[in-house]
């Protein structure tokens, strides 16, 4: 990951500088817990191309001196996997559950993300003091309020790591985070997408205009579905189903090119 961040960084960093900077207090209703999200996967070039597209229009949130800022988050699933299987079969209401660790601010939480029937992503948090294989009492009754799933039958299923910047209109409830350097691990087993950005605008209706979508339309790079916690578990395992995950890898792979070729475990 070092040698990604190495090779972009004169170009990212001066696009990245030319975002007015805001801290995590100024963020307000940009939080966006209850959502629409529209994702991207794109290569370096595309992203720079976009970035360089909309500065004028969005604010770069800055954590203590950077825009580039590491996140760590373990995610958990039942034994058989069932939250992935949720997604793979198409299910319109989904969970995703995990613990997240905001590196450069030095805050954790539990996370539940609920994906409702109706395309709205809502996201439902808890303060923890550290991120753990372990869930705490405090967690284990966060879960039982906010999933359908007991909590009793989680286990920790995989580590995902990334570098993220995020961008806040200017003039709207909207948030843009863009993912890099993603490197997902389980026990001694990681793999690294090199090259690749992952990229949710985050609205609170898709009513609104979003000036980054409209970006994204004349660059000609279209949106489509996308979960990391899949990938990585496709990846790392052996699922007992993952050919509706194909075209994210195909996707992938496009943007890796032929040299950093991945496929389905």
């Amino acid at each position: 990951m070092d040698t990604l961040i190495q090779h972009n960084a004169p170009t990212l960093d001066t696009l990245l500088g030319g975002f007015s900077p805001i801290g995590l207090h100024e963020l307000g209703d940009s939080a966006l817990l209850d959502r629409i999200d529209t994702k991207y996967v794109v290569g370096m070039g595309q992203l720079e191309d976009a970035l360089e597209r909309v500065s004028g229009q969005y604010d770069i949130l800055c954590v203590d001196g950077r825009r580039l800022n590491p996140y760590q988050t373990l995610y958990f699933d039942t034994p058989d996997f069932d939250i992935y299987k949720q997604h793979h079969n198409g299910w319109g209401d989904r969970y995703k559950i995990r613990a997240r660790r905001y590196i450069g601010s030095d805050v954790a939480f539990f996370e539940v993300k609920h994906r409702t029937n109706r395309s709205r992503t809502i996201k439902s948090r808890l303060p923890i003091t550290q991120v753990t294989t372990q869930i705490n009492d405090s967690a284990l009754a966060f879960v039982d309020a906010n999933t359908p799933f007991t909590s009793s039958g989680l286990e920790p299923k995989l580590w995902n790591d990334y570098q993220r910047v995020t961008l806040v209109s200017k003039t709207s409830a909207e948030r843009v985070t863009i993912d890099l350097t993603m490197e997902f691990g389980w026990e001694d087993t990681q793999i690294t997408f090199p090259g690749v950005a992952i990229i949710e605008v985050k609205q609170a209706s898709l009513a609104q205009r979003s000036e980054f979508n409209a970006q994204m339309r004349r660059l000609g790079l279209r949106a489509g579905s996308f979960s990391k916690y899949c990938v990585g578990v496709s990846s790392l395992y052996q699922p007992p189903k993952s050919n509706n995950f194909k075209a994210y890898f195909r996707q992938i792979n496009k943007v890796m090119g032929a040299d950093s070729y991945v496929t389905l475990r």
